[in-house]
């Protein structure tokens, strides 16, 4: 992690409050974030600005630490296999939901029910592959069941939030939320603001932080000025051009990779050669340069993350040859034929210049590009809904479960959230990697599906992304590699 300290230009001083009969110094941040949730209801939809705050108000079985390290969360140790679909979890007694209810078995397998209801058409389904039930073994043990034999199970367990049976039947987890964890709802200013209060209950102590108010910039520049006139205590996707201008900035290498996902049923898309043009025609070197100033590497031919398991490291990045796609456009009888590309503005680092300058690249190939940039709850739709395929939308995708199975769930499975192909051959792959307890066979399972794809050009993969946050000079906080902000490991000083 990179860490500058540079001149300081404005800052926010302690909020200073009076509680009882007596004094009492009130630490309180306010953070600028890309997006505004879209819910906070922390199992359905698959949102990065839901997550930013519900990671703060829900916590999992298992959580991981700053560096990446899986450790128990509300489990009170490492879970333990029981046979090959059967793990078995031991819960930490004495925790409380913000309501006063118990946290118990109950609750997880009311959780597990919830998430995996295919009632609720949970976006997360990537994450939660070969779940299909957990069972009560008395009030502070249970277990979780699968499909077939899970090697990631614990992984899983981390992503899956924790939701209070009673509350999720008649109260409103989209709008109120209700979880275990070290901060509180207290109030939500829709298109503006939310503000989160610490738990003094929390079972973990209460956290230093007691206040924190999310903003919602979706303008990086909005989001800098802010931070630059004391607004802000932290901004997310700082750009990298201005790393030397704020009190304090942080780039950590992260979890996502930018990419854009092909409908390949498409009627422009579906040709194999208009997809390895698609690829052909962007320069990445340029793009890295000119937008990132070294803050990003060059995906190597696919959306998989190098850090996660299963990783194939044999693939080399797409060339940037643009005579070539040229010369497939007008094989494939595709010049002067619409291609639609949908995003989003905000929610990533750079996410509309990535945008703007890959339809760019396409259109010198002969294809009539458009581009559609959308508010994100919309996008989200068209990401991950019912309707027909884009021609093309762009993701930074994330895989905090440092797994390839939840990418090629996500994108590469036909019925992944955000499918790519109705491939019935590589989904059978990835369906079988999933449950494959031998490292080198599942491994080779894994090395053949990211081939195939690579070869096929089903995405059109960008860039591995650094996490860049800028920071008041007051913060002290040392960001995450999973990108997680919690306010609980953060602190500011006087």
């Amino acid at each position: 992690m990179t860490i500058a300290k540079l001149t300081r230009a404005a800052s926010v001083g302690l909020l200073i409050s009076t509680v009882l009969s007596g004094a009492v110094w009130a630490q309180a941040i306010t953070i600028a974030i890309g997006s505004e949730p879209s819910t906070l209801d922390p199992q359905l939809r698959d949102d990065g600005g839901e997550r930013q705050v519900n990671d703060n108000i829900y916590e999992a079985l298992m959580a991981r630490s700053p560096t990446g390290e899986l450790v128990p969360g509300l489990a009170a140790e490492a879970p333990t296999r029981v046979d090959d679909t059967t793990w078995q979890f031991k819960l930490r007694p004495d925790v409380s939901f913000h309501n006063g209810a118990p946290f118990n078995a109950d609750a997880v397998v009311a959780s597990v029910a919830r998430v995996i209801d295919p009632a609720n058409n949970s976006e997360q389904m990537a994450y939660f592959g070969t779940i299909k039930g957990a069972e009560k073994v008395d009030d502070l043990t249970v277990n979780i069941l699968t499909t077939g034999p899970d090697p990631i199970l614990p992984s899983r367990m981390y992503w899956m939030k924790m939701i209070e049976p009673g509350y999720a039947a008649s109260g409103d987890l989209a709008g109120a939320p209700v979880g275990t964890g070290p901060y509180k709802l207290e109030g939500w200013n829709r298109g503006t603001d939310l503000k989160l209060v610490a738990n003094d209950a929390y079972w973990g102590g209460a956290p230093q932080i007691d206040e924190v108010t999310y903003r919602f910039v979706a303008e990086p520049g909005t989001r800098l000025s802010g931070l630059m006139a004391g607004e802000f205590d932290v901004i997310t996707n700082l750009l990298p051009e201005f790393t030397a201008s704020v009190p304090k900035f942080a780039a950590v290498p992260g979890l996502e990779t930018s990419v854009f996902v092909l409908g390949t049923d498409n009627e422009v898309t579906k040709d194999p050669k208009v997809r390895e043009a698609l690829n052909l025609a962007i320069d990445r070197q340029a793009m890295v340069d000119g937008l990132f100033m070294g803050y990003a590497s060059i995906a190597k031919g696919t959306h998989i993350n190098p850090a996660a398991t299963g990783f194939n490291a044999d693939l080399e990045p797409y060339a940037y040859d643009p005579d070539r796609a040229r010369a497939l456009i007008e094989e494939a009888g595709a010049a002067g034929k619409p291609l639609v590309v949908v995003g989003e503005s905000g929610r990533w680092l750079k996410d509309r210049e990535q945008i703007e300058a890959v339809a760019a690249y396409w259109a010198e190939t002969g294809l009539q590009v458009t581009t559609d940039i959308q508010e994100f709850s919309q996008y989200l739709d068209s990401l991950m809904g019912d309707g027909p395929r884009p021609d093309a939308i762009f993701i930074a995708n994330s895989n905090e479960l440092l797994d390839a199975d939840r990418e090629l769930s996500f994108i590469y499975h036909k019925d992944g959230a955000a499918a790519s192909n109705s491939d019935a051959e590589m989904a059978a792959k990835i369906d079988a990697a999933r449950v494959e307890i031998d490292p080198a066979k599942r491994k080779a399972l894994l090395d053949e599906v990211q081939k195939t794809a690579h070869d096929l050009s089903y995405t059109v993969p960008l860039f591995n992304l650094n996490d860049i946050y800028g920071m008041s000079e007051r913060m002290e906080w040392q960001p995450r590699t999973d990108a997680k902000l919690m306010v609980s490991e953060m602190k500011v000083t006087e």
